[in-house]
């Protein structure tokens, strides 16, 4: 391969995710979205020389000062014209080529790693050998259909752990996850009619305007209807110490929420105070989001009082207009420090204005898990759908019951 990083006949992409797929089974612990990552950093830097694609590589797939031997002996392999990404095909399981000569092995003793540089003479310029079982029989076999099945077999093990088991790696790939989540909360009809053709009541004023055009006979007649608006979505989540847990992954959702297009939403956070986080979760950016989220609620893993935090809002926003025929979610255990009838008495007032109550109860996933709390006894009579919601796939139970007319 010459030593421009980009061939006019390669295609980025598959480059990218045949690369990924050779340090995956090298053994570092790379994903397809960071092959994505490599390709878009590819492209938006502009790499001239295989050096400076060196570079964008290694921040791209490199986390740990561990990985840096296996990575350069497989970008050695790849960029250095000993393996064409092309070929990066046949038995999944089969492990990369091992025929290159390691960069400890060539460099002196007490050599530093920061003092080597790639686009040296340690590379063996020898060529590969295929793998046995490698198939070229069918152009279909390319790294694209690889990728794929990786990053649907990637998404499929996401969706389906419990949000507490995630790690910050993890994480950061839910955030992405969540970000396609479609909410669909129930129309309702709007208060102002609008011109319509095919509605059911006659403008008559519009009408008499346009018969002058007629003189004076009502040819045309003008009508109108009212125009379905979307009902808005309110979330309250529990970000107390027993929702520690979950909270990491329902603050993603909550920023998913808060940017919901054609949807009037209101997100909230609570533990010892209620925290309206609607427009500090409203920015584009997950991460600056996310800090917003962090420094605007300081009561991050306090204790729970759920209903004098649902009093604050109905207080301070429900009778304003926010709760009144909206669809108000609640993510909390029910683990409830003060007494739990004040808690029965707000999610009285909350039912009386709200659309509809959804209880999202993270330890509902258990088989054995009975809601017997005194918070949650005095909560559920007034709720609308309990769900789980411990998982990607269980929000889309969360999802219908939203949007359940």
């Amino acid at each position: 391969m010459p030593d421009s990083p980009r061939s006019p006949t390669a295609d980025l992409a598959a480059v990218a995710v045949a690369f990924g797929d050779l340090l995956h089974r090298a053994g570092l612990p790379t994903t397809p979205e960071r092959a994505g990552r490599f390709a878009q950093a590819v492209a938006l830097a502009g790499p001239a020389t295989v050096a400076d694609l060196y570079w964008v590589a290694r921040v791209t797939f490199v986390t740990g000062e561990d990985q840096l031997d296996t990575f350069d002996r497989v970008f050695d392999q790849v960029f250095r014209g000993t393996v064409d990404p092309a070929d990066a095909r046949g038995d999944p399981s089969a492990p990369p080529p091992a025929n290159v000569r390691r960069r400890d092995a060539a460099a002196p003793a007490g050599t530093r790693r920061d003092q080597k540089r790639p686009g040296g003479a340690d590379a063996d310029p020898r060529p590969a050998v295929a793998h046995p079982g490698e198939s070229r029989e069918s152009p279909a076999d390319s790294p694209s259909r690889d990728a794929l099945l990786a990053v649907a077999s990637s998404e499929e093990r996401l969706a389906t752990t419990d949000f507490a088991a995630l790690d910050d790696r993890e994480l950061s790939e839910l955030a992405v996850m969540m970000r396609r989540l479609k909410l669909a909360p129930p129309m309702r009809p709007g208060r102002r009619p609008r011109r319509h053709p095919s509605g059911d009541d006659l403008d008559l004023r519009a009408t008499l305007a346009r018969a002058r055009r007629s003189g004076g006979d009502p040819v045309e007649q003008v009508r109108r209807r009212r125009q379905p608006r979307a009902r808005r979505i309110v979330v309250l989540c529990d970000i107390s110490g027993s929702m520690e847990s979950y909270a990491r992954a329902y603050v993603q959702f909550l920023h998913a929420v808060a940017r919901a297009g054609g949807t009037r939403s209101e997100v909230f956070t609570f533990a010892t105070r209620l925290t309206r986080l609607t427009r500090a979760l409203r920015v584009a950016q997950p991460q600056v989001a996310l800090a917003r989220a962090s420094a605007a609620a300081p009561d991050w893993s306090g204790g729970t009082r759920i209903g004098e935090a649902l009093k604050r809002f109905l207080d301070d926003y429900g009778r304003r207009g926010l709760a009144r025929g909206a669809v108000v979610v609640i993510v909390s255990d029910g683990w409830e420090r003060d007494d739990p009838a004040l808690l029965g008495e707000q999610m009285e007032r909350l039912s009386r204005l709200a659309h509809r109550v959804v209880w999202v109860n993270p330890r509902d996933a258990d088989p054995r898990y009975e809601p017997l709390t005194g918070g949650m006894t005095a909560a559920l009579p007034h709720c609308d759908a309990f769900v789980s919601g411990h998982t990607l796939r269980a929000l889309d139970e969360v999802i219908e019951a939203v949007a359940t007319p």
